[in-house]
């Protein structure tokens, strides 16, 4: 399982990496894993607001359907293409080419209240 450093995760095994006033929001590879082949991906469009802990798209894998939940507040600036394209790269690659968004961050203090990589090892491993 990968477990990258330089993101935050949160308990509802989404992640973010941070850039500046931007984030990149994804499934952990544990989520992924959890889920299986993953086949639709739905998400809002560019302008969207998405709040920090609600449901801001939906991801459906062969064996079930989960909502996918902000991990902070922000302003939906870019969607990337090829997962909504082809679902299956987040299966092959959660943390690289398979982001799902970008967000212009809102509130960045809510970023202390995401779990670092130790943490989150100790909640999958629970």
């Amino acid at each position: 399982m990968n477990f990258p450093q330089n993101i935050k995760y949160t308990k509802d095994h989404e992640w973010i990496r941070v850039d500046a006033e931007f984030g990149w929001i994804g499934i952990t590879d544990y989520a992924q894993s959890e889920l299986g082949d993953i086949v639709f991906v739905e998400l809002p469009k560019i302008g969207t607001g998405i709040e920090q802990g609600k449901a801001f798209g939906t991801i459906e894998a062969v064996k079930a359907v989960s909502d996918l939940y902000a991990p902070v507040n922000g302003e939906v600036v870019e969607l990337n293409k090829e997962v909504q394209d082809s679902p299956e790269v987040v299966n092959k690659e959660p943390y690289e080419r398979g982001w799902m968004l970008k967000i212009r961050i809102e509130n960045p203090s809510q970023l202390s209240g995401l779990l670092d990589v130790e943490s989150y090892k100790k909640l999958v491993a629970k």
